[in-house]
């Protein structure tokens, strides 16, 4: 679906077989028939975030100003969220990591575990959407923002919430799976205002950042920056090289393990894709 100037929609189709155009592009169209389109070119992208497999890159969401995290108590999980960070940080996009369902037990405990984040710079925000969606919507105010996170979280709740005539399907959280049912299947972008624009992504159960090279990847975790160039190897990869800065002020406790293992997830995995293309 395609938005015109005017604010009308109309059905696209895409030249050959392209699939790398994502929510959010702006992009250039011809008529091919009443409410259809052809999409000519895509204009350039102030931004792009995505995520990445081996198989395949899956776009989320283009020329955002803001990706929102979209967490939920009591649970949080850290290994999407570290992947999420780490490509946000890859595409040079401001992150705001939002705490939804406050209202429900644990939720101080939640929070707490979000200090981490907040001592790395990142803006936390407590929310329940179900009560006040105030406060987001003021963080949301001159942004183009893209919601990111696992199933049922309350992504959903929360476009309802900022838009209720989108009539965004809510999806319960399943207790048995221990994640979201899957209600949004693809990206949409809604206007909040004249200025401020959201867009509302699938859930996430995986977030692959393939597209990263390993020498890249340490740059993408925030704590992880001051200490790059400072060990003992130019081409140290941060696992059990000696004279590692990055090791030696884990030991000392200046950098959470937890993220460092994280890093080093990914890192092997990044080069696992790398001896797979060749």
């Amino acid at each position: 679906m395609v938005e015109l100037a005017d604010g009308s929609l109309i059905t696209c189709t895409t030249r050959g077989k392209r699939t790398d155009i994502a929510c959010g592009d702006r992009v250039q169209i011809a008529m091919t028939a009443p409410e259809q389109g052809v999409i000519e070119v895509i204009e350039p992208r102030a931004s792009l975030f995505y995520r990445s497999d081996i198989q395949r890159q899956k776009l989320i969401a283009a020329n955002v100003t803001r990706i929102v995290v979209v967490l939920a108590v009591p649970t949080l999980h850290r290994h999407l969220l570290d992947r999420c960070l780490a490509a946000a940080e890859y595409a040079e996009i401001p992150v705001l990591l939002a705490l939804n369902k406050m209202d429900l037990p644990q939720s101080d405990v939640a929070l707490a575990a979000l200090d981490l984040y907040r001592a790395l710079g990142y803006e936390v925000l407590p929310l329940a959407a179900k009560i006040d969606i105030a406060p987001l919507r003021a963080a949301l105010a001159g942004h183009t923002s893209v919601l990111v996170g696992q199933s049922g979280m309350g992504k959903s709740t929360i476009i309802n919430r900022l838009l209720p005539d989108a009539a965004a399907r809510v999806g319960e959280l399943s207790e048995a799976l221990g994640s979201g049912r899957h209600t949004t299947t693809h990206a949409r972008l809604y206007h909040l205002d004249a200025n401020s624009s959201i867009i509302d992504s699938p859930g996430l159960q995986e977030f692959g950042l393939q597209h990263v090279e390993t020498t890249e990847l340490a740059n993408c975790y925030v704590e992880m920056r001051p200490q790059l160039g400072r060990c003992k190897f130019n081409d140290c990869r941060h696992m059990s090289e000696p004279g590692c800065a990055i090791i030696a002020l884990m030991e000392s406790g200046g950098i959470d393990a937890a993220r460092v293992a994280s890093y080093r997830e990914l890192l092997l995995q990044i080069e696992n894709k790398s001896r797979y293309r060749d």
